[in-house]
């Protein structure tokens, strides 16, 4: 059997880097060599190489979080390579990278989202004007990144101010939007033309979390995921149609995980993600397992959806 040709890409140079390489190395160790020829590349190093390979490549497997990786620039330049990857192109990955354009775009596929502010840096801050639109507490995010960097809760107006400034340290633009006390689950979809949903993932931070910050997301221990999630059947089906429709409305390809709010029957979406963590033990392969794909099925089948015809 002819291996294919395989451009396994992982770091970069956002705040997302280590992340990168940690998933990157556990791809590695799991895809199957007898199938594969794997060049491994770095795009902090390493794009001027790939660039001269990508001819004597077959496909892609981009393993990026973040800016420069996930949020369709690199997707950019392969496509002008002409080298096919897993996962969404630069529309669909520049979309969910961006929190405000989603929220928008979720909006008009009439989904549910909190209610938010978006603010600039450089502008004066009102923060009792942001208390008195959304209440405290709430959630500070940079709108432009991803894994929880630089996201804060803040129930006071010290709180405010400090999670502004740190978020703007991430970017010019900033959401603040109301917190929303509900159980957390996350919603994996697989397929191009025919998409399937993943069983639910329930998140829950450890009692020294507020919420699924940088930490309880990373630090082993801190937070337990339950697979499949605990909900009834028709709150599950209705998480798992929201996934859909969030995957479809950001025009996402190949795969992707949705973040969501149940809360008093109703599900409020938070954000999509088009390179979900993967590692053996991230949410998206955690679905996957559980809908009868290990992981190195699972890596499978992402290669051949990124080689499959539009």
């Amino acid at each position: 059997m002819t291996k294919l040709r395989l451009a396994l890409i992982a770091g970069g140079n956002s705040a997302e880097r280590e992340v990168s390489l940690n998933s990157g190395e556990q791809v590695y160790q799991a895809l199957d060599q007898s199938k594969y020829d794997i060049s491994r590349y770095d795009p902090k190093d390493d794009l001027e190489r790939l660039a001269r390979d990508a001819a004597n490549l077959d496909v892609a497997l981009v393993i990026m979080h973040g800016r420069g990786g996930e949020d369709g620039a690199l997707q950019g330049m392969l496509d002008l390579l002409g080298l096919p990857y897993q996962g969404s192109g630069v529309l669909g990955s520049a979309l969910a990278m961006n929190k405000e354009l989603s929220k928008m775009l979720y909006q008009q596929a009439g989904l549910k989202v909190s209610r938010a502010l978006f603010l600039n840096r450089g502008e004066a801050l009102d923060l009792r004007g942001i208390e008195a639109q959304l209440g405290l507490p709430v959630v500070i995010k940079p709108v432009n990144e991803g894994s929880s960097i630089g996201i804060t809760k803040a129930g006071t107006l010290e709180e405010l101010e400090r999670g502004l400034a740190a978020a703007f340290g991430h970017d010019r633009r900033v959401l603040v939007e109301e917190f929303l006390d509900g159980v957390e689950v996350t919603g994996g979809v697989l397929g191009n033309a025919e998409l399937t949903a993943l069983p639910l993932v329930e998140i829950v931070p450890s009692e020294q979390y507020d919420f699924f910050d940088y930490e309880a997301k990373y630090k082993p221990g801190a937070s337990r995921e339950i697979c499949p999630a605990r909900l009834d059947e028709a709150t599950t089906r209705k998480a798992q149609e929201i996934s859909l429709t969030a995957h479809r409305a950001l025009h996402c390809r190949g795969y992707s995980r949705t973040d969501m709010i149940v809360r008093d029957g109703d599900i409020y979406v938070l954000e999509t993600n088009t390179i979900p963590g993967m590692t053996a033990t991230s949410l998206f392969p955690q679905a996957a397992r559980a809908a009868g794909l290990e992981f190195p099925q699972l890596l499978d089948r992402l290669i051949e959806l990124a080689l499959e015809k539009d």
